[in-house]
């Protein structure tokens, strides 16, 4: 399948009317939303989707399709996606990530490494798992970060995911270093949160990064500055 990644040669024999797959790494502070605008607007082509959001703090592989391939996005949003990211333990956010201020900050000086392979395994496998208020889903047609801004908590139910990797890296406490592997629809900052929990000290998601959808690699993707430069060369 032709994707448009670091390989690409040029861009000529490109169709993105027709329809195009992109790896573009996105950069902390901008939603996945941003990314699709600044696509559409470079590449002069309304149908652009992406295959599985990314928080504003995270970084890492968005594959986009654009044109007649946005009827292909569900291939891509059913693979595993893997992870590696920064869990702070000691203090809690609303958020559940570092996008809202710390609401319990707590000692952690009890923890051990293996209370910590302890939680760890509490997360592999099928696990039941809350979605936070602060996220993209929906109800009533209303994302659930709106109500939460607002300080409205929505009544929501626990979804199935699976974790088939969740490896602890290294451990430098306060933080925790992770690579994690999971289903669609897993919120990685509800298992930083919940990690906290079983610790008794609370955590939240420092960092995070998606570095694969399925086999594909974000060491094979373009930033948005690198595929802006390699388009406008490609078409001089």
């Amino acid at each position: 399948m032709k994707m448009i990644t670091k390989k690409t040669k040029d861009i000529n024999n490109l169709d993105f009317s027709l329809g195009e797959v992109l790896f573009i790494d996105k950069e902390k502070g901008f939603t996945s939303f941003d990314i699709i605008y600044k696509i559409r607007k470079l590449i002069n082509v309304k149908k652009v989707g992406h295959a599985g959001t990314l928080d504003p703090a995270a970084t890492g592989l968005l594959i986009i399709c654009t044109g007649k391939k946005t009827k292909e996005i569900y291939k891509y949003q059913n693979l595993e996606k893997t992870y590696t990211g920064i869990i702070e333990i000691g203090k809690s956010t609303p958020s559940m990530d570092g996008e809202t201020e710390f609401e319990i900050e707590n000692n952690f000086d009890n923890v051990t490494d293996e209370m910590i392979e302890d939680a760890r395994i509490n997360f592999v496998g099928e696990i039941l798992q809350m979605p936070p208020m602060y996220s993209a889903l929906k109800h009533k047609g209303k994302a659930l970060y709106k109500y939460a801004r607002a300080g409205v908590e929505v009544e929501r139910k626990e979804r199935k995911v699976f974790i088939s990797e969740f490896e602890i890296t290294q451990i430098d406490l306060p933080e925790i270093k992770f690579k994690i592997r999971s289903s669609k629809g897993t919120y990685i900052r509800a298992i930083a949160n919940d990690f906290g929990n079983i610790l008794g000290c609370g955590a939240y998601l420092k960092s995070l990064r998606r570095t694969a959808i399925g086999e594909y690699s974000v060491e094979d993707a373009l930033t948005v500055d690198e595929f802006r430069n390699f388009f406008e060369v490609s078409l001089n």
